[in-house]
């Protein structure tokens, strides 16, 4: 049964790491729904957070190949145990004066925030669960949406679980 994996990567902050295992994901036809890289909590180390979507034994065959490469420190199913996962999304909509009630009302109820107003639009800032941010935009869509940029995905294991 296919379902959504959420993994955690760490690995060596060298040049080409982010290139090669995406590559290796391309290579092996799987897809990457969303991926995110930064500083991790060690110096000299990344640490990427890939959602890709597959069975058990495309989860583990993942695992096992990203393990060959070189910089590749740790990987861990992020997704395996309770985690926070948080997205970001800038969406800039069409916001007429007379239609700006309605529009904060959507942005108030989604705890979201408006980061910059113009003569014309908005661009509104949601950071959340995918959910969330899917859901959002789809109360926006009928303003006319001008713009979106979304960073992907960022998780962490609850509590005492280190990844």
């Amino acid at each position: 049964m296919s379902q959504r994996y959420t993994i955690a990567v760490l690995v060596n902050n060298q040049p080409g790491v982010l290139q090669r295992v995406s590559g290796l994901f391309g290579r092996r036809g799987f897809n990457i729904e969303s991926i995110t890289v930064g500083a991790s909590e060690e110096a000299g180390l990344s640490r990427m957070v890939i959602v890709t979507e597959g069975d058990e034994k495309v989860l583990e065959q993942v695992s096992k190949q990203l393990y060959k490469l070189i910089d590749v420190i740790k990987v861990v199913d992020v997704s395996g145990s309770p985690m926070v996962a948080r997205e970001l999304a800038l969406i800039k909509v069409n916001a007429e004066p007379a239609a700006r009630p309605e529009i904060l009302g959507v942005v108030e109820t989604f705890r979201a925030a408006v980061v910059d107003i113009g003569p014309s639009s908005l661009i509104v800032q949601a950071v959340g669960g995918s959910d969330k941010i899917d859901a959002m935009i789809e109360l926006l869509r009928p303003y006319g949406i001008r713009e979106l940029s979304r960073t992907g995905v960022t998780a962490m294991n609850r509590g005492t679980v280190r990844s």
